[in-house]
C-alpha cells in the first residue's frame, strides 16, 4: 500500500453563473482575488508535501467552478513551485476545465504556454433551448469556436463534455450534439445523463425530463454515433481514441492517490498507517482567511476501503485486477468478493478472477454498486 501513483487536483471555486443542476463547490463572486488565491494554492501544496512527502505527479487537473476564469499569470507561482521540485515534467498530463464564453484567445494561449496540455470543454449542448434550460452562458458558435481555437493553438488533447436526458432535449437534439462533435474531430468525449442532485435548483424545482424509453433510445443511437467517431468506451461516461484516456480520471477510478488543493478540495492519500481522505475549507472567503493551511484528515476504515475502491474501479470497462485491488487496499480480493459480491456472482454479473462486470453486469452496474454500500 505504498508508492501509489499520485495526482494533483486544483480547485477554482468561482463561476460567472451557478448552473441549476450544479452541486459542486462553485460560487458567483464579483472580482475574486485571483492573486491571493494563487498564493494560497502554493501554500496548500507545501503543506501536503510536508505531511505526505514528495512524489512526482502523474497528472494535474484544474477543476471548479470555472478554472478558465482564472488569469494564467496567477497560476505561474504554482507551476514554478512544481517545476522547481521536479514534481511535473513534459510527460505530465495537465488538464484544465474550461467553459465557452469565459475566456478569449489570449487566455487559451496563456494556458498552453504555462504547460497545460489537455483541455476539457464544458459544452453540455449546442442547442440554444437546452443551453437556456441548463443555465449555460454560451451559444453554439462560441462552443464550436473554442474547440477549433484550442486545436489551432496546439492543444492536441481536447475533451468535450455533453449531457443527455436534459430539459428541452429530444432524441434528435441529443444526437445532433454528437454529430457536431464528430465533425470537430476531438479525441475524447464525456457523454453523460443529467442527474438531479440535492442542494441544487433542479432538486427544489424539478424540471420536466425525458422518460425512460426516450432515454434508452437516445443512448442506443448515441453509442452508434460515438462508435462512428472512432471512440471507444472505457468508463461509464468516457469515450476515447486509443491511447488518449484521461490519466487523471484513470487514477481516480483505479483508486490511486491524489492531493486536493484549493477551496473545498478533497484528496486521498495512502500513508504508513492506512488510507486517509482530506478536505480543505470549503467557502472561498473562509479558505483565504484561514491560518492553518493543512487539510482536515479522515481515516478510511477497512470496512469502507474495499467498497470505495470497487465503486470506482467497476466503472471501468476493464474493471480492476485482484493485484491492483490488493495493492490499493491491503485487503484479500477473494475474501472480499465472497463476502460482499456473492449475489453478483450468482447472477453472473461479474467475470471470474477479476473485479470486472460481465455484459449483464455492465447493464445493471448500479445494482452491483448498491451491494457495496
Amino acid at each position: 500500500m505504498r508508492n501509489l501513483p499520485r495526482a494533483l487536483y486544483i480547485h477554482v471555486p468561482w463561476c460567472m453563473k451557478k448552473c441549476p443542476y450544479c452541486d459542486f463547490n462553485s460560487h458567483e463572486q464579483a472580482n475574486p482575488n485571483f492573486a491571493e488565491y494563487g498564493r494560497a494554492l502554493v501554500n496548500d501544496l507545501n503543506a501536503d508535501l510536508e505531511r505526505y512527502g514528495s512524489t512526482p505527479f502523474v497528472s494535474l487537473f484544474f477543476g471548479g467552478g470555472t478554472p478558465s476564469l482564472f488569469p494564467p499569470k496567477h497560476f505561474e507561482p504554482l507551476f514554478q513551485r512544481l517545476r522547481n521540485l521536479s514534481l511535473i515534467s513534459s510527460e505530465t498530463e495537465i488538464s484544465l476545465e474550461s467553459n465557452p464564453g469565459t475566456l478569449d484567445l489570449g487566455h487559451l494561449t496563456g494556458y498552453h504556454d504555462l504547460g497545460i496540455n489537455r483541455l476539457s470543454i464544458g459544452v453540455q449542448s449546442f442547442n440554444k433551448n437546452v443551453l437556456k434550460a441548463l443555465g449555460r452562458i454560451h451559444d453554439r458558435d462560441q462552443a464550436v469556436s473554442m474547440i477549433e481555437q484550442a486545436k489551432a493553438i496546439g492543444f492536441e488533447r481536447v475533451n468535450v463534455d455533453l449531457m443527455h436526458g436534459t430539459p428541452n432535449q429530444t432524441p434528435a437534439i441529443a444526437l445532433e450534439d454528437l454529430k457536431i462533435v464528430r465533425n470537430l474531430e476531438v479525441n475524447h468525449l464525456s457523454w453523460y445523463q443529467l442527474t438531479i442532485e440535492p442542494n441544487t435548483v433542479f432538486y427544489s424545482k424539478p424540471p420536466k425530463l425525458p422518460d425512460e424509453d426516450t432515454l434508452e433510445a437516445t443512448e442506443r443511437s448515441g453509442l452508434e454515433i460515438i462508435t462512428s467517431m472512432g471512440l471507444q468506451q472505457y468508463e461509464v461516461s468516457a469515450f476515447t481514441k486509443p491511447g488518449e484516456e484521461a490519466k487523471h480520471n484513470l487514477n481516480y477510478w483505479e483508486f490511486g492517490d491524489y492531493f486536493g488543493i484549493g477551496a473545498g478540495a478533497h484528496g486521498k492519500i495512502t500513508t504508513g498507517r492506512g488510507v486517509v481522505r482530506t478536505q480543505r475549507t470549503r467557502q472561498p472567503l473562509n479558505y483565504l482567511a484561514r491560518t492553518d493551511t493543512h487539510a482536515t484528515q479522515y481515516p478510511i476504515s477497512d470496512r469502507h476501503l474495499g467498497a470505495e475502491c470497487l465503486m470506482n474501479g467497476l466503472r471501468l470497462k476493464s474493471g480492476i485486477s485482484y493485484a491492483r485491488f490488493r495493492e490499493r487496499t491491503g485487503l484479500d480480493p477473494v475474501k472480499f468478493r465472497e463476502v460482499h459480491l456473492r449475489k453478483a456472482d450468482r447472477l453472473n454479473m461479474l467475470t471470474p478472477d477479476r473485479f470486472q462486470t460481465s455484459e449483464l453486469g455492465w447493464r445493471h452496474l448500479n445494482h452491483i454498486l448498491e451491494m457495496l454500500i
